[in-house]
């Protein structure tokens, strides 16, 4: 009975694990996607690698210097390179 619990526990989580998979397969228009980490810090998917993960504090001062960094990217535009 022991083997026929583990089984279908691997057969679930290999479900949950796909299912996962999948909605992270589905991107917005953009490429992107969200989800919260399981620290609850919001983790965006597609910008590389690896996912972006920052804290909703983190998140709210990057996203009040969005002026300063466009403004900062213009100013340095010569010196900053284009991932291709």
């Amino acid at each position: 009975m022991t083997d026929n619990t583990n089984s279908n526990d691997m057969a679930s989580e290999l479900e949950r694990l796909r299912a996962e998979n999948q909605a992270l397969k589905k991107t917005s228009a953009k490429g992107l996607s969200m989800k919260v980490s399981e620290k609850g810090a919001l983790s965006v998917y597609g910008l590389g690698r690896f996912p972006v993960t920052l804290y909703k504090e983190q998140w709210t001062k990057l996203l009040d210097l969005t002026d300063d960094i466009r403004a900062f990217i213009k100013a340095n535009d010569a010196q900053l390179k284009t991932k291709q």
